[in-house]
């Protein structure tokens, strides 16, 4: 069965555009122009990525990641926003608001359909069944299956900590080699893949998104800075 991804994006010859080029690359493609429309497919179908565009009538696409990485039923979906902001800002604020990766306009149906295919297969592949178990460190347990992560603390109820798609192997990769430093470049290889176009920055903003997650549960200082080299979870915070 073809993979479904739907197209959020107010300007119809772009929208043609992509849908084109997504149909003769093996997707099927679902369209909305705005993001109350694009939440009534997301209700009635199964979506495996939106193509989200950044400037849209009412609700922005940067809210409506946002409002789509908050609920647990969406939180996983991967999402490639489209923007005619080029600026490094920009693209860190889209980032922030929860897309997986970025387009700017005007963009080639080429690179957009490889971006769309680099996501599908790093949603799909995880990170392998070598740490497909469960994984615990502290206070956060991880379970791949159901792609859940709690907090648990002692004499508390467990807590689900919500989280993004890329935040969530992020972090199931960080569990599995605790202790360890990983610099940007190893990140991006190893939970990205090394098929995708990426800069180093945006490692640093899906390191500020798990945090923020984590913190709101106050497992943030187990994700540490190790100055000139990288990340790594630590067993032992030091606050």
């Amino acid at each position: 069965m073809a993979q479904k991804i739907l197209i959020v994006e107010d300007e119809p010859s772009i929208a043609e555009l992509i849908a084109i080029n997504l149909t003769h690359a093996g997707y099927e493609v679902e369209r909305a122009l705005q993001a109350d429309e694009a939440l009534l497919v997301l209700r009635s179908k199964k979506v495996d990525l939106l193509v989200l565009d950044w400037m849209l009538p009412g609700k922005s696409g940067m809210q409506f990641a946002k409002e789509l990485r908050a609920k647990e039923e969406t939180q996983f979906i991967p999402i490639l926003m489209l923007t005619a902001k080029s600026a490094e800002v920009d693209k860190v604020l889209g980032l922030d608001a929860g897309a997986d990766d970025y387009v700017t306009k005007p963009f080639s149906p080429k690179e957009l359909v490889a971006r769309v295919r680099a996501l599908l297969r790093r949603q799909s592949r995880g990170l392998g069944n070598a740490i497909a178990e469960v994984l615990i460190l502290g206070p956060i347990c991880l379970d791949p299956e159901t792609h859940r992560v709690t907090a648990n603390w002692p004499q508390k109820e467990s807590q689900l900590i919500h989280l993004g798609p890329t935040e969530f192997r992020l972090l199931q990769f960080l569990m599995a080699n605790p202790e360890r430093v990983h610099s940007r470049s190893q990140l991006l290889d190893r939970v990205w893949g090394d098929d995708v176009y990426i800069e180093e920055r945006t490692v640093d903003v899906h390191i500020k998104r798990l945090r923020a997650a984590l913190a709101l549960r106050a497992c943030e200082g187990y994700i540490e800075t190790v100055r000139g080299s990288g990340y790594r979870i630590t067993k032992n915070p030091s606050s």
